[in-house]
Order: structure tokens, then C-alpha cells, then sequence
């Protein structure tokens, strides 16, 4: 059912904005809205200034904010958070270099992890003392999550777990990892029998492989998992409810979507600054490509509004957040491109375009964001399950 926006903030809610403003501009190290953080070339350089500026942001009480108050968050609702994501783009600030702890591990901990699970981890997680992996993924299931292989044996005491996953955001640099093995291999059906384990990344057993992309940069690994043992108190949820476990997870990941919508808004604010310093409105046709990839950028800030509405009614995010990860990574592949096209003849260089600031910045954008249809489940996937769950459309 459709649920009419509301797109009036309470008093409180511009207070809360306002003193985030205030805080920003006394705590940011860069100049507020004009200036831009600064770009490392080894990952873990940049890894090691976000840690450091997440810290910040924790100690006050600025990351986390839809979580209890008594594991660090400030009790706060999804609108609240919603107005921290916004000031943080207006402010040019980088993602948070947690946010797979903090938008999908922290989520899924706080719905089905124990209360010693939450007090021992969800601190930690807000203020970037320790990092946080996604352990979905493998190399021969594809996009077919439900066949997973990875196993994990009983034994006493906890798990055994044996397996590979792959295309695993930041393992490198990660403390922990929340993995979905198969602990009974004999279920009858493929989503039964997955459990879900908190993974020790630094473990025995426990190998991370960085995977060159594109851009040269190497975010995404390969984990592999030798007889990593697995302590009982780390298991999230039941044993044979990992698929209910991994469903929030996905939820999250696929619903509200803060991460893109920072970053989409930082585009196109470079974009359209590009553009008007390289006199590229002078061209109608650039101009009109300009005007639609600005639009497409609002249309997903009202998209994330609708999701917003279902959370703050106490719902959950739903299977529309697939529609939602369809819309912003092919608006963004669009978006990309008319950046390539607002450079000109210079869009292949990597180095030398002229009146860009940030030499090759845009290309190395555009090589990454080729492959936003595939990342955080192929568009293929999220198509069929619109299909399914949103329209009603039988299974093919």
C-alpha cells in the first residue's frame, strides 16, 4: 500500500539539524560545504582517517542514531537519522568507513543478536574500533545466495567452518565478519539449514585476498575459511534461521540507502561545479543531460523518503528496496556519463583533463560505478524480486 510522504520536520527535528551543523563546521577538517577530505593513495591511508573521523563523529553521539542510547546511539528515529545523512553530504564529508557494521551489522545484531552479542559489539561498531565484513557471497553461487557452500561442522564447543567468499567489501582492514554457512546440508530445502556466525577475521584459519579492480584499487577480496573454529556464543539467531538473519541484513542493505545517497549527492554537486567552470552549459545538449542527472539525484532522495515513511510507522524496509537499488545504480551509470561527456576529450585521460581539480577522479568514479549492477545483488535479481513480491507476478 502506498503511504503519503510527509515531507514537513518537527522542531525537534530542525534542532537536531541545526546543532549538527554547528558541530560540523567546528569539527570538520576541511573548509564546511566548499572543501573536500583528503584523498589518499594507498586504501589504508584513507581506511586509517576514517576510522579516525568516525571516532569523532561517535563521541558525540553522531553515528548510530536510531540505536539505544545504552550501546552508544541516541534512541532516536529513522527521520532523525535520515537528517544526520543530509547534513553530512551538504558538509562534503566522507562515507563512514563502518558502514557495513553500522547500516547492516548493527541492524541485524540489534533484531536477532543476544544481549551480551549487542553489549560486546555494537559499541565498538559506532565508533570504528573495530570493522566490520559481509560474509555472503561466494565464488560458485553467483547471485543464487541460497546455494551457498560454505560449511560449518558442529563441534563441541561451537563450529567448524570451511569455505570461500568472495567480493567481500574492506576484509583486509575488518575485525569481524558476519558469515551464512550451511550447517545442515540435508534440509530439504536450500534456504533451511544456513546459519549465521560472527567470523574473528583475524582467526586462525582466515585468509584475505585483495581483488585488483578497474580503478586499481583493490576493495573487494576473497576470503578463504580453513577449519576456522567458530565459539557457540558467536552464533546470530538460531541455528538453521541464518536465511531469516541474512533477510535483515539485505533489507537494510537494499532499502534506505544513506551510503548512495551521500554520494550521489556529493556527484552531482562536483558535476554541475565542473560544468559551470568548463563552460559546458553553453552546449543545449549537455545542459539538458546536466538537468536530468540533477533530477534523477532528487528522485532518489524522495525514493529514500518512501522507504523513510515505512520506517517511521514502525515498518520494515520491504522487498521495494530492491526497486530502489535498481533505480540508483543504473541513475548512476547515467550520471557517470554525462560526467565523461561534460570533460570532453580529455574523459579518457586519466591524468590532464582539463578544468577538473581532481585529475582522474571522474574516470576512476565511472570505471566503479560499471559495475553498480552487479554489487549489493545483480539488478537481475533485484528484477525478479520486484516480480515477485512487489507485483505478484508467478514464478518463472
Amino acid at each position: 500500500m502506498l503511504r503519503r510522504m510527509d515531507l514537513r520536520t518537527t522542531p525537534e527535528q530542525d534542532m537536531l539539524r541545526e546543532a549538527f551543523r554547528a558541530w560540523l563546521m567546528e569539527h570538520l577538517p576541511w573548509p564546511y560545504g566548499v572543501g573536500l577530505p583528503p584523498r589518499f593513495d594507498d586504501l589504508a591511508d584513507t581506511v586509517a582517517f576514517g576510522r579516525r573521523w568516525q571516532a569523532d563523529l561517535a563521541a558525540d553521539g553522531w553515528v548510530g542514531i536510531t540505536w539505544p542510547e545504552e550501546y552508544g546511539g541516541r534512541g532516536l528515529g529513522a527521520l532523525e537519522n535520515y537528517v544526520v545523512i543530509e547534513e553530512l553530504a551538504r558538509a562534503r564529508a566522507p562515507e563512514l568507513v563502518g558502514r557495513i557494521g553500522i547500516n547492516l551489522v548493527g541492524p541485524t545484531l540489534l533484531a536477532h543478536g543476544t544481549a551480551e552479542q549487542k553489549e560486546r559489539f555494537l559499541p565498538l561498531i559506532l565508533s570504528a574500533t573495530e570493522l566490520w565484513c559481509q560474509l555472503f557471497s561466494e565464488p560458485d553461487a553467483g547471485s543464487d545466495l541460497a546455494s551457498l557452500t560454505t560449511r560449518a561442522v558442529p563441534v563441541e564447543g561451537g563450529y567448524r567452518v570451511t569455505g570461500r567468499k568472495v567480493w567481500t567489501s574492506y576484509a583486509q582492514f575488518a575485525d569481524w565478519g558476519l558469515c551464512l554457512t550451511r550447517t545442515d546440508p540435508a534440509a530439504p530445502k536450500r534456504q533451511q539449514g544456513i546459519t549465521a556466525l560472527i567470523i574473528d577475521m583475524h582467526a586462525d584459519g582466515v585468509g584475505v585476498h585483495p581483488l585488483v579492480q578497474s580503478t586499481g584499487e583493490a576493495e573487494f577480496n576473497e576470503v578463504e575459511l580453513d577449519d576456522v573454529f567458530v565459539p557457540d556464543e558467536r552464533r546470530v539467531g538460531d541455528e538453521g534461521a541464518g536465511w531469516t538473519v541474512a533477510g535483515s541484513t539485505l533489507a537494510h542493505e537494499r532499502g534506505i540507502n544513506p551510503r548512495q545517497l551521500v554520494i550521489h549527492s556529493q556527484l552531482i554537486e562536483e558535476l554541475l561545479r565542473l560544468a559551470q567552470a568548463n563552460g559546458s552549459f553553453d552546449d543545449w545538449r549537455l545542459r539538458q543531460q546536466l538537468a536530468q542527472a540533477a533530477t534523477e539525484v532528487r528522485l532518489f532522495q524522495l525514493h529514500n523518503w518512501r522507504s523513510l515513511t515505512r520506517l517511521s510507522k514502525g515498518e520494515a524496509p520491504g522487498p521495494e528496496g530492491s526497486a530502489l537499488k535498481l533505480y540508483w545504480s543504473e541513475m548512476s551509470k547515467r550520471l557517470h556519463q554525462t560526467a565523461l561527456d561534460v570533460l570532453g576529450p580529455a574523459s579518457p585521460l586519466w591524468e590532464g583533463a582539463p578544468g577538473n581539480p581532481d585529475d582522474g577522479a571522474w574516470q576512476r568514479s565511472w570505471l566503479y560505478y560499471q559495475a553498480s549492477s552487479i554489487f549489493a545483488g545483480t539488478n537481475e535479481i533485484q528484477r525478479t524480486l520486484v516480480g515477485e513480491r512487489v507485483l505478484g507476478l508467478p514464478r518463472g
